[in-house]
């Protein structure tokens, strides 16, 4: 007998525990912007799986505005977001590009800052990324976009850790949409635990 489909809450039910389990640790922990965190999460894990991915793309395309041509991402985290995402979109009718952001120039060829089909200056693109704590990550990829020519309004992140990130996105006018927040996946993984 065939399986009935998973209604979008139910998808959104199967990511959170699938990141409760496999993407959040507690402990002790030094986080990319320096900072100390007893909240550890590590997404790769969920978004380098076919599930996880899955999972993921159909959650975040929703939120990529309409106008949008493409999604690009920092890489490493965000750059099976950013190709899920643009496949999900294909796969739904919808053209929408995937772009890079390296962390730095390429060091030989073009020197190029971006990977991937790029649009037309002034093009709308949306910026992925897997965890947001202080969204310095997002920036950087945001100011990189710009400096390209392109046009950048919001953010679309897995996790927000809640530790002033959106109220950086809002400083920079940017629009930060997050999947779930830090406390909902150390939720999750409490009651997974017990």
């Amino acid at each position: 007998m065939p399986t009935m489909p998973l209604t979008p809450e139910e998808q959104r039910q199967t990511l959170l525990r699938q990141l409760a389990r496999d993407a959040y640790r507690r402990g002790h922990f030094t986080l990319a912007s320096g900072r100390q965190s007893e909240h550890y999460v590590n997404c790769k894990p969920v978004s380098l799986s076919g599930s996880g991915l899955a999972l993921v793309s159909a959650a975040m395309l929703p939120h990529v505005e309409p106008e949008s041509v493409a999604v690009a991402g920092l890489t490493l985290g965000a750059d099976p977001l950013v190709s899920g995402v643009a496949m999900t979109a294909a796969t739904a009718g919808r053209s929408l590009d995937a772009l890079i952001v390296r962390k730095q120039a390429k060091g030989h060829g073009t020197g190029a800052w971006l990977e991937g089909p790029l649009p037309k200056s002034g093009a709308l693109v949306t910026v992925l990324e897997d965890v947001v704590t202080t969204g310095g990550s997002s920036l950087k990829a945001v100011n990189q976009l710009k400096e390209a020519g392109y046009r950048v309004q919001r953010v679309v992140t897995i996790v927000d850790r809640e530790e002033g990130g959106a109220a950086a996105m809002q400083a920079a006018g940017l629009d930060l949409v997050s999947l779930f927040l830090l406390s909902e996946v150390a939720a999750c993984a409490t009651e997974l635990t017990s």
